[in-house]
């Protein structure tokens, strides 16, 4: 049999379920989910492992017209990840029209040369068989119009997992051949500070309104073991930043006495303890870094 490795990213509109594709690829939560645009900021991998071949999947921010340096940074992230890997899907929800921002990342993809571009088309459970077969030809007609041939047309649902598994066969179909480029047994290519930050801003996404989304970022400062516990009672001690742009914005985060923070702090915790396999004590102390979105300095400070 032959054995294929290589890089594969799934782009597209914000919201086209590029990130929750991405996790049912890889079996497990790496990117972080809202019904928010935008949610997405760092571009994270995690390795499907399959007997024919080893797909690490990229997920990348969703390419958008920037407002902010943030924005643009992100965008260049993206643009960056498409010349780096092996295949790329263009993810077109079934639920939604093809509509101008589909129809500028194809323009963009048609310009990559020599590199096969799958068209996915996803969330097919939430809309009916005769409009998954509308979106379809609405795909074709797409790849016509921007001259991009594609690859592979699939449509697939995350949340259900229906051809799930064939979409991961069709992307291993156009690696390269190549060894195992993770030892076997691995399934996520990002560290530990990253994957707690992302859970701890996906727990404070959730309930909060207006621009307040996109203004949080995390940096995890400390995981450490605690010391002088029984090896049959281990706790890990984790220290994380939250940061916001305004003194409000904090507000709001905390919560009347400290009862959205304490909220935020819990949902985090359960799934960080699932990453870490151990109890874990969280700290997270909401901070103001004000405009940082629009400040180089501390754009680089919060790692972007």
């Amino acid at each position: 049999m032959t054995f294929r490795s290589g890089f594969a990213c799934l782009v597209g509109r914000p919201n086209a379920g590029k990130s929750t594709l991405t996790n049912a690829m890889v079996g497990h939560k790496i990117a972080i989910t809202s019904d928010r645009p935008q949610t997405t900021r760092r571009v994270l991998r995690g390795i499907v492992n399959r007997p024919d071949g080893q797909l690490i999947m990229v997920d990348t921010p969703g390419l958008h017209r920037p407002r902010t340096l943030l924005g643009e940074r992100l965008n260049d992230q993206v643009r960056e990840t498409w010349s780096s890997v092996d295949v790329v899907g263009l993810c077109i929800p079934a639920d939604q029209e093809v509509g101008p921002g589909d129809r500028f990342i194809a323009t963009e993809l048609a310009g990559m040369r020599n590199r096969p571009i799958v068209a996915v088309v996803t969330k097919t459970d939430s809309v009916s068989r005769e409009t998954v077969a509308e979106r379809l030809m609405q795909v074709t007609e797409l790849g016509q119009e921007v001259g991009l041939a594609w690859a592979e047309v699939v449509p697939v649902s995350a949340r259900t997992g229906a051809q799930v598994d064939l979409l991961v066969e069709r992307l291993i179909t156009h690696l390269p051949e190549g060894p195992v480029l993770f030892p076997e047994g691995t399934d996520e290519a990002i560290t530990d500070e990253i994957a707690i930050a992302e859970l701890i801003r996906e727990a404070a996404l959730e309930g909060v309104q207006d621009e307040l989304p996109h203004s949080i970022a995390v940096v995890v400062e400390e995981i450490v073991p605690r010391e002088d516990r029984p090896v049959d009672r281990p706790l890990t001690d984790v220290r994380a930043n939250l940061f916001v742009e305004r003194e409000t914005q904090k507000a709001i985060v905390i919560g009347k006495a400290g009862s959205r923070l304490k909220q935020v702090g819990t949902k985090a915790r359960k799934e960080i303890e699932v990453l870490l396999g151990t109890p874990v004590f969280l700290d997270i102390r909401v901070k103001v870094a004000k405009d940082w979105q629009k400040d180089p300095k501390q754009l680089r400070r919060l790692g972007f």
